[in-house]
């Protein structure tokens, strides 16, 4: 295609889709069953605007997406907006500004669609998000609480064997920080450990190597993970995380005892405004990401944790969910059989005029019945 020649209609933006039918109904179901999981826990549902002013949306933790964010210039204010690229940030803000009086530990859940200016996950740049956040309390309750909120979601879509990576992503910069590493020494040790390059870490660490290495290799079951870390020399700050990542494991695995629990204590990418633990959340057999979370701090300072799912993920790791059968109704059909029907969970399709053969017509339609008689029929496919 060049310049003179216009777009195909259904041309889309890179990482931009339609979703059709069916897809569109599996996925506006299940958002709304995970929404009705969050709501059982008390977590009331707020709706933030798609768009905001731009030093309100990047304020705080919203600072960590700036990059990933879509601007515009609002022609009203003439001043600059952008769309948000994760819900998160918007949800603190509620919290900070609106819901500020309001009882803690504040418990809000949300869903929409987020826009991104670059890829993260695959291909898709506009992400489905549902997830859930709890204001006001800075305990290890709170972070097993959320995370155990969202594995009980997603069971009521079917995804019954969760697994839950849990890292420190401010352990690896504070040990670093710690050591008054030079700068070129600093720099070199973080790529390793980003990589996950033992060589590197041996090379750069210094007298940090032994036990960065350990803490490196014990990457994996939880237990194999916590050990390494109690044997660790950790500085006072360090260690108490340590003792609140052991805190959230006892309490998922006394509360959800099939639950897998990897941890990967040296992990810290993701989003950079995690003050404390952090989660993702993964299904077995599958590599992306279902969703993520963790602690930090909203805009006013307030001590927060929580988990975002996305939507598109978890649908191509649930199993297929069952569709309504589809009954061709013809011309004239009461309204009250109509919707007997539809009270016996099938999708009726009203034939708009007469029709001779209304097998051959539901069949055409994609119909699995046609209403004969009085009775639903299955037709021959």
């Amino acid at each position: 295609m060049d310049d003179l020649t216009p777009p195909h209609p259904a041309l889309l933006p890179a990482g931009l889709r339609d979703l059709l039918p069916p897809d569109a109904q599996t996925e506006a179901g299940a958002v709304e069953k995970l929404m009705a999981v969050f709501a059982g826990h008390g977590y009331a549902r707020v709706k933030p605007p798609l768009m905001e002013f731009e030093d309100n949306l990047l304020a705080g933790t919203g600072a960590a997406i700036a990059d990933q964010t879509f601007r515009l210039m609002d022609p009203d204010s003439h001043r600059m907006m952008g769309l948000r690229a994760d819900m998160t940030p918007q949800v603190a803000r509620i919290a900070a500004t609106r819901l500020a009086n309001s009882p803690r530990p504040l418990r809000l859940s949300y869903a929409g669609e987020c826009i991104r200016t670059r890829e993260r996950r695959e291909t898709d740049r506009q992400v489905p998000q549902a997830g859930i956040e709890l204001f006001g309390d800075d305990s290890a309750a709170a972070d097993a609480e959320a995370m155990l909120v969202a594995t009980e979601a997603l069971a009521a879509i079917g995804l019954t064997r969760i697994s839950l990576d849990l890292t420190l992503p401010t352990l690896a910069p504070a040990l670093l920080d710690n050591a008054s590493l030079p700068s070129q020494q600093r720099n070199a040790l973080a790529w390793a450990l980003d990589r996950k390059d033992a060589a590197g870490v041996a090379a750069h660490g210094g007298a940090l190597a032994p036990m960065l290495t350990d803490l490196l290799l014990a990457a994996g079951p939880a237990a194999t993970a916590l050990a390494a870390l109690e044997r660790a020399a950790l500085p006072a700050a360090s260690r108490s995380l340590a003792e609140r990542l052991a805190q959230v494991v006892t309490l998922l695995k006394d509360q959800a005892p099939n639950l897998r629990l990897t941890v990967d204590p040296l992990e810290f990418r993701g989003f950079r405004y995690h003050t404390g633990i952090a989660v993702s959340v993964f299904a077995p057999g599958r590599h992306e990401e279902l969703g993520r979370g963790g602690r930090y701090l909203s805009g006013n300072g307030e001590p927060a944790t929580g988990i975002t799912l996305f939507a598109d993920a978890v649908l191509r790791a649930a199993p297929e969910p069952a569709q309504h059968a589809t009954i061709l109704l013809p011309l004239g059909t009461a309204p009250a059989a109509a919707a007997l029907l539809r009270g016996k969970s099938f999708a009726t399709i009203a034939a708009l005029g007469p029709c001779e053969n209304l097998a051959a017509e539901a069949r055409r339609l994609g119909c699995s019945h046609v209403f004969l008689d009085g009775v639903p029929t299955r037709i021959e496919t």
